[in-house]
């Protein structure tokens, strides 16, 4: 209403003459109003339903799923609200999350993962047809929090969710395996909770739009968070530490029976690297040797990926930066800005074009318009720096590397320079079965319109290697490019092969090099 109507009513109240008798019928009025908002669910504050009310115990040894799924039913049916799971250990199966439900876990409050014994989680739902995904993405209800088809769902809240005796693996299809799962749902909030050992995936959505996810930490033993053909997502200022797997992986599955693209996705303020499991959360942060951690675009990839900002996030002890397409999808317009790594496992960046087509009918896809900027790396592994890779015939087109600083453990040999490393093909895109690259720094090939600004990179064990490799690239411009020498590589710097319209400048390091 009008601010005067407001001082009006303030003024008459005042008046002594008239307050007694309007005091009476104010307050009614007021009482009235306020029953009538709680009335019509239009009230400020949104019913609760706490879960011990439904017969949840909370003692870690009684199954409290089913109080759980009845709040959440008895919250449904009343036009939704707020069901809170308080401070308590509650041991669950398959929660079936509504629309309209906000999940809040108190601070002290943990869902536990039921042992498998129990048969308490929901069987996998048939699937008709061939997949043409992994088991993990062709089934959902058999998760320990999952929704279909909802819409304004949220999982909010201080507590921890604890995926117990959930495996880690897809089979048997009436075992636990994931931690949440949300399929085809639209306005998603995730927000503050805690995941610990949340099986294959931490949290997997699949086609769903207007997702927030924030504040999430997630220390697990597989995936973290999985992005499948969603759109309008937003992911920020989360920690995940995944050993075994990926930490923020971006796909694009055949899991909805056609290509869907995803895309207008924003990564920004987050954390991951590949510590043991269990130690982010303690806080010893002990390495783990093969880390995986990351984030990753792909490997499923039948729709593809397109305008998308990765800002603000910091890698340790993990892999590193992996842009795959190799399931006939489309990924472009793909910007990448203020990242920082440290003991970086196998490569910092990868961006490789496939053609693995697991999708029915696929084409080889399309790679292009990249732009990846303000990148500091430190304790790099022996095997491979930046690599951008397409195929025979299919260039990965217009990438930039703006302002690329690079530390490398070095050790490459002589033998190590020498490598043709095999084209990708149809093969898994992982750095680590090629092998070594012939180049420390960079390896570029069946590239067209690669640019490179105000790069350097450097070693602490001596380098046989030179530090760029280009072959069969289509518009090279470099611009106050600096490398360090190894004293046995011969040539010290670059080898061009098949390179066409070479621009530099700002780097007399490369001055007189022609492409072979």
């Amino acid at each position: 209403m009008a601010k005067g109507y407001y001082f009006g009513v303030f003024t008459m109240l005042m008046n002594k003459s008239v307050r007694s008798k309007l005091g009476l019928v104010v307050l009614l009025l007021a009482t009235g109003v306020m029953l009538h908002a709680r009335g019509t669910g239009t009230d400020t504050q949104a019913a609760t339903y706490n879960v011990r009310a439904f017969g949840a115990v909370g003692d870690g040894k009684n199954l409290d799923s089913p109080a759980i799924n009845a709040a959440i039913d008895a919250c449904a049916k009343a036009g939704g609200g707020t069901v809170v799971v308080p401070a308590g250990t509650f041991l669950s199966g398959s929660i079936r999350l509504k629309s309209h439900i906000e999940l809040h876990l108190a601070a002290g409050a943990v869902i536990l993962g039921a042992p498998q014994e129990l048969k308490a989680y929901d069987v996998a739902e048939p699937f008709e047809g061939k997949a043409y995904q992994d088991e993990g993405h062709t089934y959902f209800h058999n998760s320990l929090i999952w929704g279909e088809n909802l819409t304004n769902v949220a999982i909010t809240g201080q507590g921890m969710i604890n995926g117990g005796a959930m495996i880690k693996g897809d089979k048997p299809l009436d075992y636990g395996n994931k931690s949440i799962v949300l399929k085809n749902c639209r306005s998603i909030l995730i927000r503050d909770v805690t995941i610990y050992h949340g099986g294959h995936f931490a949290i997997l959505t699949t086609g769903c739009d207007n997702l927030t996810i924030d504040n999430v930490t997630i220390d697990t033993n597989r995936d973290g968070i999985d992005l499948d053909c969603c759109r309008n997502t937003v992911v920020s200022n989360c920690r995940i530490n995944s050993p075994a797997d990926d930490g923020l992986c971006p796909k694009s599955t055949y899991a909805l029976g056609r290509r869907v693209i995803t895309e207008n996705m924003t990564i920004m303020n987050c954390q991951v690297s590949g510590f043991t499991e269990g130690t982010l959360l303690d806080g010893t942060m002990v390495p783990s040797k093969h880390g995986t951690g990351r984030i990753k675009f792909g490997t499923e990839s039948s729709g593809g990926f397109r305008n998308v900002t990765v800002a603000n996030c910091t890698f340790r002890n993990c892999r590193g930066l992996a842009l795959e397409e190799v399931d006939g999808g489309i990924m472009e317009n793909i910007s990448i800005q203020n990242i920082t790594m440290m003991d970086v496992i196998d490569y910092p960046i990868y961006i490789t074009l496939g053609q693995r087509n697991r999708t029915p009918d696929a084409t080889t896809g399309t790679l292009r318009n990249i732009s990846i900027a303000n990148v500091i790396a430190t304790g790099v592994d022996k095997k491979s720096g930046i690599q951008i890779t397409g195929l025979p015939g299919h260039d990965v087109e217009g990438v930039r590397l703006q302002n690329i600083r690079l530390q490398f453990a070095g050790g490459g040999t002589t033998e190590n320079a020498a490598i043709n490393p095999p084209e990708l093909d149809k093969g898994y895109p992982e750095p680590s079965k090629i092998g070594t690259m012939p180049a420390y720094g960079l390896f570029a090939r069946h590239v067209k319109d690669l640019e490179m600004s105000d790069v350097r990179f450097t070693f602490e064990k001596e380098e046989s290697r030179p530090a760029l490799v280009c072959d069969d690239v289509e518009g090279l411009e470099i611009d106050n490019f600096r490398a360090q020498e190894g004293a046995g590589a011969r040539p010290k710097v670059a080898v061009f092969t098949g390179v066409k319209g070479i621009v530099q400048r700002n780097s007399p390091q490369l001055d007189g090099i022609q492409s072979k």
